[in-house]
């Protein structure tokens, strides 16, 4: 997923500014470089690096790649390799595998690690090779140029975007809409965790309903999510993209922090990885065991849209008509909760049409 997009602005109705994207492939107002390793010369192919946590997990590094086990769609051109193996480091901006790990402190999530200089997208990584992978396996990539966005949108990364899809597996289906709202709120909690374990100020990311993140105004950062249902369980993958060192076109976190704070400190994507990874595993299984509404009142707190007025569109007979409600929270299924001005309770969904997810939407009353 792409942070640094071709981005509009469209003035809404009820005088919110929101960015949209435009439904085509986005591509920078520069030259993507990228300087290999010695092992990863060959622009034609993809190179996956292997990292556990733990001795277990690195046994299973070396069984994937001694079976060739890992694939790309498509049957690209893919060579994998131990984190060991690294003829010599990484580049100095390249994702810090060790540093990483040493952040880390969860029982299962992101304690196996894939990472790529280079990757068409790293939510394919996780999503085509699913079966094969431990739970909770992260893939990371430095540079990202198919990612995945709605729409069938196709995104490109440069350097200084925290880019990374994990798994996880659900067994109840009515609730995997929601992962993306747990997910969401792991990231901004993590930013805000990370700022205060090195006394920093608070950098106050903000969710956009259903899956973007927003900082100042601008949008930062996105979430994507997918799902399969095999043998009686819903296989999820996880994609976010995160904008933390590139200044423009819009604006990123540490661009931000450097206007709050007089220390000269900056955010590096490993430590909000591995923090990412520990709230989340906390949210989910919070959320797994009692439900969404655990999370409730942090997610309102977090999110763009309590008692904002939007506008809804509905056809009576030939004629368009709008009707304005306000936004209360979410549904039992994910969708906006609002109330119209008659007192009639609706959930709100996307038109599927407008590319602005509160222009357009439909209604459905709510008994």
């Amino acid at each position: 997923m792409s942070l640094k997009d071709s981005l509009r602005f469209l003035t809404l109705r009820n005088s919110i500014h929101s960015l949209i994207l435009s439904p085509r492939k986005f591509t920078f107002p520069y030259k993507l470089s990228f300087s290999p390793l010695s092992a990863m010369d060959s622009n034609s192919s993809s190179t996956l690096v292997l990292c556990g946590k733990s001795t277990a997990e690195n046994e299973i590094a070396l069984s994937l790649k001694s079976n060739k086990t890992l694939k790309l769609p498509g049957d690209s051109e893919v060579s994998v390799l131990l984190k060991s193996e690294l003829e010599k480091p990484p580049e100095e901006n390249s994702f810090r595998i060790d540093s990483y790990m040493g952040s880390l402190s969860t029982s299962q999530f992101g304690r196996f690690l894939i990472w790529s200089p280079r990757l068409p997208s790293t939510h394919d990584v996780v999503s085509h090779n699913f079966g094969e992978l431990p739970f909770g396996t992260v893939c990371v990539a430095d540079v990202q140029f198919k990612g995945r966005g709605r729409s069938k949108n196709v995104w490109e990364s440069p350097r200084g975007c925290l880019m990374f899809s994990f798994t996880m597996q659900m067994e109840d289906g009515r609730v995997v809409p929601l992962v993306q709202y747990v997910v969401s709120l792991a990231i901004t909690e993590a930013i805000k965790d990370v700022c205060d374990k090195n006394g920093l100020p608070c950098i106050d990311v903000k969710i956009k309903w259903p899956n973007d993140l927003y900082l100042n105004g601008l949008k930062v950062g996105g979430i994507l999510c997918t799902s399969t249902y095999r043998s009686k369980k819903f296989k999820v993958s996880a994609g976010i993209g995160l904008n933390v060192d590139n200044e423009k076109p819009t604006t990123c976190l540490n661009a931000v922090l450097k206007e709050l704070s007089v220390v000269a400190f900056q955010l590096s994507r490993e430590e909000i990885l591995a923090a990412f990874f520990e709230k989340f595993e906390k949210f989910n299984d919070l959320f797994v065991n009692q439900g969404f509404q655990t999370l409730e009142e942090l997610y309102y707190k977090t999110w763009l849209h309590s008692g904002q007025r939007v506008i809804v569109q509905e056809k009576n007979e030939d004629q368009m008509v709008e009707n304005v409600v306000t936004i209360q929270g979410l549904t039992s299924s994910g969708y906006l909760l609002a109330v119209g001005d008659d007192n009639q309770m609706y959930e709100l969904h996307p038109d599927g049409n407008s590319l602005d997810f509160f222009k357009g939407l439909i209604r459905r009353k709510l008994d």
